[in-house]
């Protein structure tokens, strides 16, 4: 088995995309084939200096390991479209020396009012062939004057052209549809449908995974295949991954892409295994796994025939889960990337408790700076809710005033205020929010937060005993 996949060198990589590559790979190497990296840079006015790098970044955060490309090329090279030129048209020609492509010598001029006859009737725009009809004499006087030209395909206009796909069957075509679609353009680069044929025949690609909307072009792939009298490759459509507002995620509707998410702190790990359940999901309704783990599980015909919403809420839900079961030391190392320290007075070890006692309530790294922020801060207050829930209890005073008497002669460390906190319990009868929450309040100013002991661990003895003392009085 060998897959490709082969985005444009526009910039970052948006999700829909990364969806599309994951099923690739998982396929792939669930049946230990090649995963080939092809960059498909036909259209130049969109090529970003710079983007073939950041794909194989992007593939490498993610786990994946490419076989062939650009930058590790293997024997079917070059994998960069615009050093194929010669090829595309080598294999043009020879499609017109076969009779199922011609020389197309029409103006812009001509193919406008072809466009506006076609807007008069209401009917799509379509090619009428006219040059399709043009004497040998006539293309060899063009061919000599130098007219520029587009080499197009000659396409059926009756009856079916079949496409079978691995999710959506067997799919008819009417042929009267197909427009006699141009191949290589005037400036000698092939389209992005004649492209991909060639290149996917002399890549060996057996199996070819990309979006639902592109089924319909299919067809034009099978006659191109039939033309050359080519093995067609297995065909695996999915359906689109849909933005949180319902249309299709695109980069230029300003979607997040991966490197968007990775410097924000989402890990690539987590990305990728919940972009992997957009459309596809396994047999066991597993929702944690590993790369490997997932492409043990792969099984393309669990592929769903529906769009799926890419939902940031679900997205940050994973990260979640993969930020709390990361190592200590790791999360340490990670977090270092997104936290901004303001105070770099702080004692590293106390910074280090700070950001460990957030690690289990992390959605994404740079979250870290406004979850700490009170700990740089003197802006302490209690605010009206909190007051009110201070004076809902007459045991409250007496769970504050114990508290303040028993910190002030203990060690400062988590364990010994874990104690007092105990010790007030027993001496003083509180229990649940009575006594956790009175407490929190007039440490910190919050109603909520991390554990206690550590909360008021890091604010301080003095400080807390200070507020507490003040309370009091």
């Amino acid at each position: 088995m060998r897959s490709r996949f082969a985005p444009s060198p526009t910039g970052y990589m948006h999700i829909g995309n990364l969806r599309t590559a994951i099923f690739e790979y998982a396929l792939t190497k669930k049946y230990n084939g090649d995963f080939i990296l092809r960059i498909e840079d036909t259209d130049q006015t969109r090529k970003v200096d710079g983007a073939i790098e950041f794909i194989y970044e992007t593939l490498q955060l993610c786990g994946f390991k490419i076989d062939e490309g650009p930058l590790n090329p293997g024997k079917y090279g070059p994998y960069i479209q615009s050093e194929r030129l010669d090829l595309y048209k080598k294999y043009a020609l020879d499609l017109v020396e076969k009779g199922k492509a011609y020389y197309c010598f029409c103006t812009e001029e001509e193919l406008e009012e072809m466009r506006k006859k076609a807007a008069l009737r209401n009917r799509p725009f379509s090619y009428d062939g006219r040059c399709s009809k043009l004497s040998k004499e006539k293309i060899a006087e063009n061919l000599a004057k130098g007219i520029p030209y587009v080499i197009r395909q000659k396409m059926p206009k009756t009856g079916y052209t079949i496409v079978n796909d691995v999710i959506y069957g067997e799919i008819k075509i009417d042929n009267s549809i197909l427009d006699d679609q141009i191949l290589l353009k005037s400036d000698g680069y092939p389209t992005y449908n004649f492209a991909n044929v060639i290149d996917d025949h002399l890549m060996n690609i057996t199996h070819v995974i990309r979006g639902k909307e592109y089924l319909d072009q299919t067809a034009k792939y099978n006659l191109l295949y039939e033309a050359f009298e080519w093995e067609k490759p297995t065909y695996i459509h999915v359906a689109m991954v849909l933005g949180e507002d319902g249309n299709k995620l695109s980069k230029r509707n300003g979607d997040a892409s991966f490197m968007d998410l990775y410097n924000e702190g989402y890990l690539p790990e987590a990305i990728v295994n919940y972009l992997s359940l957009l459309g596809w999901s396994p047999e066991n309704n597993q929702e944690i796994f590993t790369m490997e783990e997932l492409i043990t599980n792969f099984d393309e015909k669990r592929i769903s025939k529906s769009s799926s919403q890419y939902d940031a809420k679900k997205l940050q839900w994973f990260n979640h889960q993969y930020i709390k079961n990361m190592e200590d030391n790791k999360y340490l190392e990670w977090i270092e990337k997104y936290f901004e320290n303001p105070d770099e007075t702080k004692d590293e070890a106390w910074v280090k408790h700070l950001l460990l006692l957030y690690k289990n309530g992390l959605n994404y790294g740079k979250e870290i700076n406004e979850l700490v922020k009170d700990f740089y801060t003197d802006n302490y207050s209690i605010n009206e809710e909190c007051r009110e829930f201070l004076n809902s209890d007459e045991i409250i005073p007496k769970v504050i005033k114990e508290f303040l008497n028993l910190i002030k002669e203990i060690n400062w460390n988590v364990e010994e205020i874990n104690n007092a906190i105990m010790q007030v319990k027993e001496n003083v009868g509180a229990k649940g929010k009575l006594l956790f929450m009175p407490i929190r309040i007039v440490a910190s100013g919050l109603m909520h937060g991390p554990e206690l002991a550590d909360t008021i661990y890091l604010i301080g003895k003095d400080k807390v005993i200070e507020r507490l003392s003040n309370e009091v009085n």
